[in-house]
């Protein structure tokens, strides 16, 4: 089957890898020049066999409703468009329909993988008529893991089901991350009781409930560095963990594992939190608690009356 492929970077490159091997056809399209095989998004319609099928890999947003604007002006109808992005759900009726106008078909599909995706196969949640999704399954099948289609493929439901699933996906993955990275610092904490927390993680990844590729990626890093001293603290959030809680606030569904996933990662990026200035300051005020001093953060535990 021929493919385009818009975005070719960490992700669209490796599909386009693991689609060639498979026997596919993927023309792929870049605003790098290096990373191209033809020079505009005109150009790789035109590489393209009529129905066309296009794959657009790139960040969620201004540049996906752009890279979707130009493609609408210069493909035909009965061309089918994938977003693969992690957009918002609600975007993706906006966008199957601005296209629908043109006769040209959407399918929206999240993909989960990230770099291992090349070589093990990707996580595939699709959203989409029937008739579109199979017309796109030899692509499909390429890109998922061995094994049974259900186990790694999933037809959502229509148009938005694909993103949405997804966001549900990476909503709950920022609980288990979570999860897993306050187990590790209580292990760590206790270094009187607990010699080598990463020794405890990688006995975890065979016979036990909590084994999963997450713990085997966290022993991966602390292989690569044992204390973990070339990473600052700071978390960003792609979007996905707010837009999950935003839909269980309008569905009156209780997140509250994938909440406080979420203002954790605010936490991380607080050197010195005023929330938690403040909190200090009442219990001096109300228990005569010492404070720590703003000039010496980090220095020896503050002298002052016993915590009650």
């Amino acid at each position: 089957m021929h493919l385009g492929m818009i975005g070719m970077g960490r992700m669209g490159g490796n599909m386009a890898e693991r689609l060639r091997a498979a026997g596919h056809t993927v023309i792929g399209y870049d605003q790098d020049p290096a990373l191209s095989d033809v020079d505009s998004l005109a150009a790789l319609v035109d590489a393209l066999p009529a129905p066309r099928a296009v794959w657009v890999m790139v960040p969620a947003g201004d540049p996906t409703r752009a890279t979707l604007d130009e493609l609408s002006e210069v493909l035909s109808e009965g061309d089918l468009v994938v977003e693969g992005g992690n957009s918002h759900f609600e975007e993706d009726r906006a966008n199957a329909a601005r296209l629908a106008e043109r006769g040209i078909h959407y399918v929206d599909t999240g993909v989960s993988g990230g770099v291992w995706g090349k070589d093990v196969g990707y996580g595939l949640m699709v959203g989409g008529s029937t008739e579109d999704v199979e017309r796109l399954m030899p692509i499909y099948e390429a890109l998922r893991p061995e094994g049974p289609r259900e186990e790694g493929f999933v037809h959502a439901g229509p148009v938005g089901a694909g993103h949405f699933t997804k966001m549900v996906h990476n909503g709950i993955e920022y609980g288990l991350m979570q999860a897993y990275a306050e187990g590790y610092e209580l292990m760590h904490a206790h270094e009187d009781l607990v010699d080598d927390p990463g020794a405890v993680l990688n006995a975890w990844r065979r016979g036990t409930v909590v084994r999963s590729w997450l713990l085997d990626l966290m022993v991966l890093a602390l292989e690569d560095d044992p204390d973990l001293d070339a990473i600052r603290g700071y978390v960003e959030d792609s979007g996905e963990g707010r837009w999950t809680i935003d839909a269980a606030i309008d569905a009156a569904v209780p997140v509250p594992a994938i909440s406080a996933s979420l203002f954790a990662r605010f936490t991380s990026r607080q050197e010195d939190s005023p929330a938690m200035r403040m909190v200090a300051a009442m219990r001096n005020q109300f228990g005569a608690h010492a404070t720590r001093p703003a000039e010496d953060p980090a220095g020896e535990p503050p002298v002052g009356p016993a915590a009650s």
